[in-house]
């Protein structure tokens, strides 16, 4: 899928061509995994604030994950949101809604650590979908 917001991200380098990028897709699908733990934990505390954040990044590590296993990496993480598009949905793998909530937890993520927006409602459907989200790069990282 040409996308021209995700071409432009390859033309400036905010998307590059990684070597490494491989062999350092399951220690980022690791990290995922951790945080993923850290936002449920952080939820059973009612603490919903980083539990958004913590969630959030059980899916921006994920897509980092997915990235990696395509052996790019990102230099910013609007156009990880791109490359998921570019990648992904185009070939069928993630379904446009997940790259959607991917999207919507940036904007959470965001609202939560610069301008104190959170809640309990949120926190949990984030974190679901952060669950969501992390199975299918598990799926991709085994071939599924």
């Amino acid at each position: 899928m040409k996308l021209p917001e995700f071409e432009d991200c390859l033309k400036r380098k905010k998307i590059v061509r990684f070597p490494a990028a491989k062999k350092l897709a399951a220690k980022e699908l690791n990290i995922a995994q951790a945080d993923l733990t850290a936002s449920r934990q952080s939820l059973k505390q009612k603490n919903y604030k980083w539990a958004t954040v913590q969630a959030y990044y059980t899916m921006f590590h994920a897509a980092r994950t997915l990235l990696y296993h395509k052996g790019y990496r990102e230099k910013s993480h609007y156009c990880l949101i791109l490359a998921m598009k570019a990648f992904y949905v185009s070939e069928g793998i993630l379904e446009t809604r997940l790259v959607e909530s991917l999207q919507a937890a940036k904007a959470m993520r965001e609202g939560a650590d610069y301008e104190n927006t959170f809640d309990a409602k949120s926190a949990r459907a984030l974190v679901e979908q952060s669950e969501e989200f992390l199975k299918v790069a598990e799926g991709v990282l085994r071939g599924h």
